[in-house]
């Protein structure tokens, strides 16, 4: 059995977490941790900030905010607790924080907690080994109105990756509307789209010469990314300190 602690435990993703959790035998949410949610249907104790925790959980499942992070961090690595840090829009800074606390603690972070869309990396890395350069290269991304980050860092994460394939030749482009002169060869144009509940939608476009190939996923709940947290945590639990991603748990 496996202990967890649900730092964001009142926020939407916190509450599919706890439903999935109660569904599971190999492990439970042993406490809570929020900031001014509303946590009071939640069947654990709840406090503000992990040093109120008086019982050390084998792991923390983070779904909360940038902002709190420090004091997140600051826990694991005095108590040595892993954590699997799922939240997103972390400045550059702070993901450097992130991997520097790996150092000393197991820490599992990635973009994206969904196997479908680390599979959407993998096929696109396929691609532009196929393709080479001959073909442009533009991600759209989609999400509902209340996501504030943009781009996503799910789009990020799949424009790196392509990236990296490529030797480090591209420049990624967020604001094309603003730049008057044709697109560039070595560009990887990042668009975002904010509407309604549309939970997560990625399209990786390849233009070429009188074709197009386009690779896509789309999230239509949030369970995908609470399933993929989950299982994280239960395999970070038995780590030792390293930084690990999806890749580590495929």
């Amino acid at each position: 059995m496996t202990d967890f602690a649900l730092s964001g435990c009142g926020g939407k993703m916190g509450g599919v977490i706890t439903m999935l959790v109660s569904e599971r035998e190999d492990c439970r949410i042993v406490i809570g941790i929020d900031k001014g949610q509303a946590t009071s249907e939640r069947p654990y104790r709840v406090v503000s900030s992990p040093v109120q925790m008086e019982k050390t959980p084998d792991v923390i499942i983070d779904f909360s905010h940038p902002s709190a992070l420090d004091g997140l961090l600051d826990y694991c690595l005095t108590t040595g607790v892993p954590v699997v840090v799922a939240t997103t829009g972390y400045t550059e800074t702070q993901i450097q924080q992130i991997k520097k606390a790996a150092e000393q603690i197991p820490v599992f972070f990635t973009y994206n907690l969904s196997l479908g869309i680390n599979l959407l990396a993998g096929l696109a890395r396929r691609a532009v080994d196929v393709l080479g350069r001959q073909f442009d290269i533009e991600i759209v991304e989609k999400h509902h109105n209340k996501k504030v980050d943009a781009p996503s860092g799910t789009a990020i994460y799949l424009a790196n990756e392509i990236n990296d394939e490529a030797g480090g030749c591209y420049n990624f482009v967020y604001d094309r509307h603003s730049v008057r002169q044709k697109r560039g060869a070595n560009e990887i144009g990042l668009h975002a789209v904010r509407g309604g509940t549309i939970v997560g939608e990625h399209e990786i476009i390849f233009a070429g010469h009188d074709e197009v190939i386009t690779l896509s996923h789309s999230a239509l709940s949030k369970e995908v990314f609470a399933v993929g947290a989950i299982n994280a945590a239960i395999f970070l639990a038995k780590q030792k300190p390293g930084l690990y991603d999806m890749k580590s748990l495929i």
